[in-house]
C-alpha cells in the first residue's frame, strides 16, 4: 500500500511553486491535503482543480492565531494531521546597507518565524499521529550569497529550527526533516531574474552545476520521495548534500575567495538596481502586502 495514501498533509505556501507541485504529487498518491496560502485566488483555483480530499485555509504564517485556525481547518476536515510542510518563503533585494529594513524584517518573519508558527500550530496533531515535519530551508544555509543576507539568515535559522525540533520530538515518534534546494524555477527565482540584471549575472558566474536552475517538477519529485521516506534531509539537486559536508570550507577565506571578487562588482550594481526599482521585494510580494509565497 502507498505510504502516503490517506495521510493528511498540511502545506504552507501551497498556491504556487514548490508547494503547488508537491500538493499535486501527493494528491495523486492518495493523500488528503490542507493547503495554506495568503493568496486566495490561486489557492482556490488549485483546490478546485484537485477536487476531493482537499481543504484550504487563507492564512498568514507570521500570525500564530492565523496558523492555529489553518490547522483547525485541517483537523476539522480530516480528523488530524500526519505531515506538515513549512514551505512558505519570500526573499528581499539589496545588501545589508541598501535593503529596506522593513523588507529585511518581513523575510525573517515569514521564513523563520513563519516556520515556527507553522510547526507550533501543527505539532500537537503531528505528535498524536507520530507524524513527520518537513521544514523548507535552502542551500543558502550552507553557502550564503551576498545581497541576500535576510534570506541567508532566515534559511540558516530554519535549518537549526529543524535540528533542534528533531531532538525534542524524537522520543515521541515524530521525524523531522529539512529541505535544501539550490536554484529552483519558482516564481521567487523568476522574479529576481526579471528584476535584477546583477542576479542574472551572479547566476551565470557560478561554476558548472551551481549555475543551473532545476525545474519545479524535479524538485517536487524529490520532495515527494523524501516525504514518503520521512527523510532527515531532502537535497535538490542531489549534489547539494555535498555543500552540507563542505560547509566549513565554503565559509573559510579560501572558500569565499571567488565570491568576494564577484561581490565587489555585483553588490554595488545590485544596490543601484534596487534603488532604481524603488522596492526591496518583488512586485508580486509587495502587492500581497509583503505576504508569503512559495519559495
Amino acid at each position: 500500500m502507498d505510504s502516503l495514501a490517506g495521510k493528511v498533509v498540511l502545506i504552507t505556501g501551497a498556491a504556487r511553486g514548490i508547494g503547488e507541485e508537491v500538493a499535486r504529487r501527493l494528491h495523486r498518491r492518495g493523500a488528503r491535503l490542507v493547503l495554506v496560502d495568503l493568496d486566495e485566488v490561486p489557492l482556490n483555483a488549485l483546490a478546485a482543480e484537485l477536487g476531493d480530499r482537499v481543504a484550504t485555509a487563507v492564512a498568514d504564517v507570521t500570525d500564530l492565531r492565523s496558523m492555529d485556525a489553518a490547522v483547525a481547518t485541517g483537523v476539522d476536515a480530516f480528523g488530524g494531521l500526519d505531515v506538515v510542510v513549512a514551505n512558505a518563503g519570500i526573499c528581499s533585494y539589496g545588501s545589508v546597507l541598501a535593503v529596506d529594513p522593513a523588507a529585511f524584517r518581513r523575510v525573517i518573519d515569514v521564513n523563520l518565524v513563519g516556520a515556527f508558527h507553522t510547526v507550533r500550530a501543527a505539532l500537537p496533531s503531528i505528535i498524536d499521529s507520530r507524524g513527520y515535519v518537513l521544514v523548507v530551508s535552502s542551500a543558502a544555509a550552507y553557502a550564503p550569497a551576498p545581497g541576500m543576507a535576510a534570506y541567508d539568515a532566515s534559511k540558516a535559522g530554519v535549518e537549526h529550527l529543524a535540528n533542534a525540533l528533531r531532538l525534542e520530538v524524537a522520543h515521541r515518534g515524530v521525524d523531522v526533516g529539512s529541505a535544501h534546494m539550490a536554484w529552483i524555477d519558482t516564481p521567487l527565482v523568476r522574479e529576481a531574474k526579471a528584476d535584477l540584471e546583477s542576479f542574472r549575472t551572479m547566476l551565470g558566474s557560478l561554476p558548472g552545476p551551481l549555475s543551473r536552475t532545476t525545474s519545479v517538477q524535479e524538485c517536487g519529485k524529490r520532495f515527494e520521495k523524501g516525504i514518503a521516506k520521512r527523510s532527515r534531509h531532502i537535497d535538490v539537486p542531489g549534489w547539494v548534500a555535498w555543500l552540507r559536508r563542505l560547509r566549513p570550507i565554503l565559509q573559510s577565506r579560501l572558500g569565499e575567495r571567488d565570491t568576494r571578487r564577484t561581490a565587489a562588482v555585483l553588490v554595488p550594481q545590485g544596490d543601484a538596481e534596487v534603488e532604481a526599482l524603488g522596492r526591496s521585494v518583488s512586485a508580486r510580494t509587495r502587492a500581497l502586502g509583503d505576504g508569503h509565497t512559495a519559495g
